[in-house]
């Protein structure tokens, strides 16, 4: 048995001084006593926290989740545990359909070895989107959304895979969305040119999140408040991405107002310079230029993110004047409720052991995977 002690525990948006009791893999007990037998962990008056989940992400740590997935997935598994996250969902790009298959199937196959940030699944982002709001998306491998495209794409994993951004105002997304819904995956508007009602129609047929809100959408305007305005006036939850780049902490701000901080997900949607630096690197097969930490392609569009969940976390206390606990939760408690996951993103009895000790300003210092501590 394990006791962590001397630590800032953080259950839901509280700070609780308590003892964290670890039996195997699962949380024994948060409790005042500390059991004569136990192994003790002192946390040396740092944060005690559940580790992050991040939904949305393509790469890091010079490895992408298109290119040689199931080789790139134990890199960034191993990565990850040093910004926080202890499980994770690969983000696909849009690319012909044999070689998404291709990248599924390889992702699963590296989710049974990889020894670091478990991978949970599959975050679909396209091929079912707009071409005007693609992104640093591949225009030529946009298609029409449909079940059959959908199967033809999974092949085998459909049940591996959890989220699926699609754009709502095309042809036949009412079907697909019905189909996602009875399979239990995540339905997220994204890369849209959906119209306010257009969007409020995608959210009635089953839509649950956004992807990365303000990005990839039509924006807001008082007489016709587009696909951002439904987001916002809606129950739907929202990632968004906090590096300061992608989104203005005045809208940060404004999305927390708007959207509770219990409706918010924290995502990186970070490339494979995440965590190295600046130079010319590949987002999906297509080349993107990092400099002064911001990933761009050719053209001058964003190509995702360098940022780690830590700084994320440290970002959104900054920018929203919020405390720890209550950042922490955009990074735990919210995206597992979004994916319906029971036993994840709570410091609570019976819960998963996947626990990180960090300080004030959210560098990590210790973590434990299933209850098994981990060498950083």
């Amino acid at each position: 048995m394990l006791a962590i002690v001397n630590g800032k525990v953080i259950i839901g948006s509280r700070i609780e001084n308590k003892v964290v009791l670890i039996d195997k893999d699962r949380i024994l007990d948060v409790c005042s006593e500390i059991p004569d037998d136990a192994q003790i962990i002192d946390a040396r008056g740092m944060y005690v926290s559940p580790g992050f989940l991040d939904v949305h992400i393509h790469g890091c740590a010079g490895r992408d989740m298109m290119m040689d997935s199931y080789e790139s997935i134990l890199k960034m598994s191993q990565c990850l545990l040093s910004t926080g996250v202890t499980a994770f969902l690969a983000t696909t790009m849009t690319k012909g359909i044999d070689e998404i298959r291709q990248a599924i199937a390889g992702a699963r196959k590296a989710s049974f070895d990889a020894s670091g940030a478990e991978l949970l699944g599959i975050h679909l982002e396209g091929p079912f989107i707009s071409q005007k709001y693609k992104g640093a998306h591949e225009n030529k491998n946009i298609i029409k959304p449909s079940v059959e495209s959908f199967m033809e794409i999974c092949g085998d994993n459909e049940d591996f895979v959890k989220i699926v951004t699609l754009a709502p105002e095309l042809e036949e997304a009412d079907e697909l969305i019905a189909y996602l819904n009875d399979r239990g995956i995540v339905s997220s508007i994204g890369h849209t040119e959906a119209s306010y009602e257009e969007a409020k129609a995608g959210i009635e047929w089953g839509i649950k999140s956004s992807t990365h809100t303000f990005n990839g959408m039509r924006g807001f305007n008082h007489r016709e408040p587009g696909a951002l305005g439904a987001v916002l006036d809606s129950h739907i939850m929202a990632e968004c991405i906090a590096d300061g780049v992608h989104v203005h902490p005045g809208a940060l701000r404004i999305l927390a107002k708007q959207k509770g901080l219990d409706n918010i997900i924290l995502v990186t949607d970070s490339m494979m310079a995440a965590g190295i630096g600046d130079g010319e690197y590949s987002l999906g097969g297509q080349k993107a230029v990092v400099k002064s930490g911001v990933a761009r392609l050719n053209d001058g569009t964003l190509a995702g993110s360098t940022l780690t969940m830590n700084i994320a976390v440290k970002n959104m206390v900054s920018y929203l004047g919020i405390t720890i606990p209550q950042a922490v939760t955009m990074a735990t408690e919210n995206p597992s409720r979004l994916l319906g996951l029971k036993n994840r993103g709570r410091i609570a009895k019976g819960f998963l052991a996947d626990i990180i000790i960090f300080d004030d300003n959210i560098k990590i210092w210790r973590i434990l995977k299933s209850g098994r501590e981990i060498c950083l």
